[in-house]
Order: structure tokens, then sequence, then C-alpha cells
């Protein structure tokens, strides 16, 4: 469900807060969000609806133990429930166990709650306000930082909030107190995803810290709304004045988070930019900001994979300079590696996949079409490159091959300059300047080879080597030449 219904933010959200009230785990939701976008399964911007909608669904557990569990005295019906639960786990298989588990569940979570109440009532205060007075900005501080600290001891700020609930209807918590409490825990639940993102990737880590940083703006605009929504409960000429304690907890709680919803959902595209800003890398991937599912309007799904696209291939021409034997210009990417660089084309070639035009003779269709080929070209580059590593070293010890090799680094030096200023028209000119020189040169070449072998002045195997490397520079020149020239009918720059 998490990979299906994440088309817009809105969907995003609307799962999320759905999967959590269903799990009853918000810590749950979020960081599977995390693994799926380390896994590649969801991107980054996709990501941050589904976090925002879990922090709204985690307060589903806050209105059913105030609207049934402590309105309601189910306690004495909870005894039978739990018996057929256990009787149907037990005796049971199938469905009617797993029915008998989910029952017994149930019962023990209210059970569990009058057995607090009951525990707590008449003990006076747990709090003493003289040293977490929920008056001062002081004590809302300490009494937020106390919450905190509950959920990241116990990775459930659903348990936290039960709690307090419960608490504050037998007398032990004040609203004030309370409401302090249910902050710190809602900012506390972010932790675990900053836990579950260590030693991932920067996607991932950029869905935990945009998780926390929401955290923090509800927090914030909850801590400033406190003192009002409690003066606005304490009105008595008002119709809030009239409403139960754990009532209003719960009411609090759900509104510091559909307004922090409300006020970052229609700001998803700033939002996701700044988490970029923040959590960044020296190797900046564009492949990170491809949708899992691309937007329904093929100019705004096109323009991403062209950047990746782009980035990708600069990446590999300066693999092929480095094979070439350039003594400078830029190191080939440590982290992403030729491997890497192939779990990129997959990607966008998965993402393009998805993309479909109603008539391929419309703008959109030819750039699609375009891309499709540039990357079928980039494919081929790759596999140019890491399976034919030999062939690169010929062409560097060969003597006949030096003006070739040559012409070719010339023009792989000056790729990335013109790539990073986006101008491929002036990269398809250069590669096909250069794509012909090697093909006009090819034929009198092999002809140089093969008579050097029929004199023997050349040994068959060592031949062999020079017509295999003749043959790779000018598949290599070819797929050069192709790229740029699609991409520069993609993107018409």
């Amino acid at each position: 469900m998490l990979l299906r219904f994440t088309r817009s933010p809105l969907s995003g959200a609307i799962t999320g807060a759905c999967a959590t009230a269903l799990l009853q785990s918000s810590t749950a939701v979020t960081v599977a969000t995390v693994g799926f976008v380390a896994a590649g399964l969801i991107s980054f911007p996709s990501s941050l609806g589904l976090v925002m909608g879990a922090n709204v669904g985690s307060t589903s557990l806050g209105w059913l133990v105030a609207l049934v569990g402590i309105r309601l005295q189910l306690s004495q019906l909870m005894l039978p429930l739990l018996l057929l639960g256990a009787g149907l786990k037990l005796l049971g298989r199938g469905r009617a166990a797993r029915l008998g588990l989910t029952l017994a569940g149930f019962a023990l979570l209210f059970l569990g709650l009058a057995t607090l109440q009951g525990a707590m009532a008449g003990r006076g205060l747990l709090l003493d306000p003289g040293h977490f007075d929920a008056a001062t900005a002081a004590g809302r501080l300490q009494l937020l930082a106390l919450g905190f600290v509950t959920t990241l001891v116990t990775h459930s700020s659903g348990a936290g909030v039960a709690a307090s609930l419960t608490a504050l209807a037998a007398g032990g918590l004040n609203l004030g107190q309370a409401c302090a409490l249910v902050i710190g825990m809602d900012l506390g639940s972010s932790i675990t995803a900053q836990i579950a993102a260590i030693g991932s990737g920067l996607s991932a880590r950029r869905t935990a810290t945009a998780h926390l940083l929401f955290n923090v703006v509800t927090a914030a605009l909850a801590f400033v709304l406190l003192p009002p929504y409690l003066r606005l409960l304490a009105a008595p000429s008002l119709p809030s004045s009239q409403l139960e304690p754990a009532f209003a907890l719960t009411l609090f709680q759900s509104g510091f988070n559909l307004l922090g919803l409300a006020l970052l959902l229609p700001l998803t595209g700033p939002f996701a930019g700044l988490i970029r800003r923040l959590v960044r890398t020296s190797q900046e991937r564009e492949v990170d900001d491809l949708d899992a599912i691309p937007p329904p309007q093929p100019d705004q799904a096109l323009e991403p994979a062209a950047d990746a696209l782009r980035q990708t291939f600069g990446d590999l021409v300066v693999h092929l300079g480095c094979l070439l034997g350039a003594e400078s210009g830029p190191a080939p990417p440590q982290p992403t590696g030729l491997n890497g660089l192939q779990g990129e084309l997959d990607r966008i070639e998965l993402y393009l996949d998805q993309i479909h035009v109603e008539q391929l003779e419309a703008p959109e269709g030819r750039r699609l079409l375009h891309l499709l080929h540039g990357l079928d070209h980039l494919q081929r580059l790759h596999e140019r490159l890491e399976e034919e590593p030999d062939r690169a070293r010929t062409v560097r010890t060969d003597p006949a091959l030096a003006g070739l090799r040559q012409e070719l680094l010339g023009l792989v030096r000056a790729l990335p300059d013109i790539l990073a200023m986006d101008h491929w028209t002036a990269a398809s000119q250069g590669t096909a300047a250069a794509a012909r020189l090697i093909e006009v040169s090819v034929q009198p070449l092999r002809h140089r080879v093969m008579a050097a072998i029929a004199t023997g002045e050349l040994e068959l195997e060592q031949g062999t080597h020079s017509l295999e490397a003749i043959r790779w520079l000018e598949r290599v020149s070819r797929h050069l030449q192709q790229i740029c020239r699609h991409m520069a009918r993609a993107t018409g720059r």
C-alpha cells in the first residue's frame, strides 16, 4: 500500500496516516519508509507525504483511548473477550487463530488501561507542579524533555500518550502537564528513523531528516500554541470549557499535527529542496530525485530523467578518460563506480518505462523516444567500459593508435565542462567530429595492421589485439556521438 498510493504528497500523507492508524505505530511506518527509500523502491520526494501523514495517524490511539477506553468502562466486557480470543488462538487455525490473537490483544489493551487508571486513582499528582509547572515556559520545556526521553526509551509515542491520558483521567496529571508531555513524545518519535537511516544512502538520510524537521516544526507550533489553548479551555463563557480533559488532550495532539501537515504539505517541493541543501554529499546524485512513480504530466516527468542521464553520462566520460590514460582531469566518482552507475542506469530505465504518451509525434513523445535512445547507448557504452578494459589498454600502448587516442582523449577532457553547462548541442557537434575522424581512419588502419601481420612485422595475436582495439575505438566514439545527439534533441539545448 505504501508503494502503491504515493503518487502525490497528499495521497502519500493519507496513506501514511491510514497505515499508522491500522498498525498503531508511526515508528513502524516511518522506519519502513526509510527502508524503502534506502532500497530505491520509493524516492525521497515521494516519502515526504508518508512521514508527514504518519504523525497524524499516530493520534488514532489517543482517540481510541479517550473515546472508548476512558469514557466507556469496558473492562468488564474485556475479560470474556480475552477468554474468547485466547481460546481461538490456542484451538483455532489459520484465520481463526489470527482473529483470536487480535481479540486478545484488543482486550488486553483496555484491561491494561483500566488497571493503570485504578492504580493512579487517588494518588495525587505524579508530577509535582512545583518542579514541572506547565504554566511557565521553563516547566513546559522540562515536561517536553521528559516526554522526549520517554519515547526515546520506549520507541513508542503511542504508549506514552495512552499512559498520559490514563494518568490525566485519574488525576495524576493536569491538562497542561499532559499536553507538554505529548509534545515531547511526538518529537521523540523521530529518533527511531534517525537510527534506521544510519549507514543508509543519501535519500534514506534525507527522509529521516525530513521526519525530524517536520516534528521539530510541529513541536514548536504546539509549544507556542499551548498557553492560548489552555486559556481558551479555561474560559467559562465558551463551550470549550466543557471538554473532558482526555478529549481536550487528544484534540490538542491531533490539532498541532494537522496544523503542521496543512502548513508543510503544500510546500513539499521547497521543503524537499531545503532538506537537499541540509543533507548533502560531495557526490550529489540526480537519480536520487527521481520519484518511484513519475508525475502524471510527461513534461514534468522527463526533465529529471534528462538531468539524471546527463550526470551519469558525465561520470562514464570520466571513467573513459581514465581508461584512455588521462594524466589530469577529474577522478572517477568513487562512491558510485561502474557498478553503481549500472544501478543508476537501471533505475532510470525503470523510471522511463513508467512514462507513457498518447502520441509519439507530440513534443513529449519525441522527447521520450530520444531519452530512451540515449539511455540505450549509455547502457552500451557502460558495457564497453566494464567488459573490455583490455581494448583500452591496447589503445594506450599501441603507437599506431596514438593519433586516434589523442583525438578521443581531447574530446573526453572537454566534455565534462560542456555537460556541466548542459550544452548538449555543442557536445553533439564535438562527438560527431571525433566519430567522423575515427570512422575515416579505421579502414586504412585495419589495412596497415593486416599488412603488418602478413609480412611478419606483427604477431597474429598482437595484430588481433590491435584490430579489436580499433573496433573498440569506433564503437565508443559512435556511442558518444549517439548519446549526445539524442540528448540534444530530447532537451533542445
